[in-house]
């Protein structure tokens, strides 16, 4: 049986992880934390294969885990998860070495996926890179490259790439990106986040060829990783 340690701090949350777990063929769960401090004590005492771990805690957050679990063990699995409004620290957790990330709220299959797939995937030194396609996001640069390219962008052109990139293959509504990268009193009938997408998808065609986002009418944009 494969060893799954949870770490939430809000008990209907860990209560749910703890269950979805249950439900997963070949998985028990190690230990469901309500705290950092205990999350790092039963990873030291149970030694899990993946680690499931909020980063929004009081005192020892999910990001402090991430931090000490690298030092001692780069190899272990580790999922973050993350509220919606959370994507800088999503990026911090990928500097940090995570291994996969997952938005609340979410479905019991998609988390079963994820846990697999990552159990799947060869051990590799870790990097703060992200790809997507012919795209790549640096992290720590705060960086984007098309083809090995660096890609010239704007601060908000920028920050709609990564927040694409970070869900790639997935339809981001005009709401989702605003609730993300504009400021929470936004307009939600501005013209803005269409008018950055049409400047960035210029950018994107004359650095790549062609345009990697797809616009699904009445929904919203989606990255395409394969051409």
């Amino acid at each position: 049986m494969l060893k799954v340690l949870v770490v939430d701090d809000e008990a209907p949350i860990r209560q749910w992880l703890e269950y979805c777990v249950d439900q997963f063929d070949g998985f028990t769960v190690a230990g469901a934390a309500a705290s950092g401090v205990q999350g790092l004590d039963i990873y030291r005492r149970e030694l899990p294969d993946i680690v499931v771990s909020d980063i929004e805690m009081p005192g020892m957050d999910g990001l402090d885990i991430l931090r000490a679990i690298r030092q001692e063990k780069p190899e272990l699995r580790v999922l973050i998860l993350s509220a919606r409004s959370a994507l800088s620290e999503r990026v911090a957790g990928l500097d940090l070495g995570a291994d996969d990330y997952l938005t609340k709220p979410f479905e019991l299959e998609e988390l079963e996926a994820r846990v697999r797939a990552l159990l799947r995937r060869d051990f590799a030194p870790r990097s703060v890179a992200v790809s997507a396609g012919a795209l790549t996001l640096d992290a720590q640069r705060r960086e984007i490259t098309a083809d090995g390219a660096a890609l010239p962008l704007t601060r908000k052109e920028f920050e709609l790439l990564e927040y694409l990139m970070l869900h790639p293959e997935r339809t981001v509504s005009q709401e989702e990106l605003l609730d993300h990268i504009w400021e929470s009193d936004s307009n939600p009938f501005s013209h803005s986040v269409r008018m950055h997408i049409s400047s960035l998808r210029k950018k994107l065609r004359q650095a790549l060829g062609y345009d990697p986002i797809v616009t699904k009418i009445g929904q919203g944009y989606r990255l395409e990783v394969e051409r």
